[in-house]
């Protein structure tokens, strides 16, 4: 069962045969979106890494709580 089979299905019926014969190292290597989608994740990570910290800062979640517990008061 090593060996690949001589020639391809003529329509591939299961999701396994589908996975194996889409062309995935042609689409990788021919179309500029995936290029630039990696490239964007490598730029991006760093910026959304910062806002994460600044928003999960302690004094940031004690303002947060602070203007949620005026805003119930308010409320109730």
């Amino acid at each position: 069962m090593s060996e690949t089979p001589g020639r391809p299905m003529k329509f591939p019926y299961t999701f396994t045969a589908k996975i194996a014969q889409f062309p995935l190292k042609y689409y990788l290597q021919n179309q500029w979106i995936w290029r630039y989608w990696f490239i964007g994740i490598a730029v991006a990570s760093p910026v959304f890494y910062k806002i994460h910290k600044m928003a999960n800062s302690p004094e940031n979640v004690a303002k947060w709580a602070e203007m949620k517990r005026k805003e119930a008061a308010e409320h109730h």
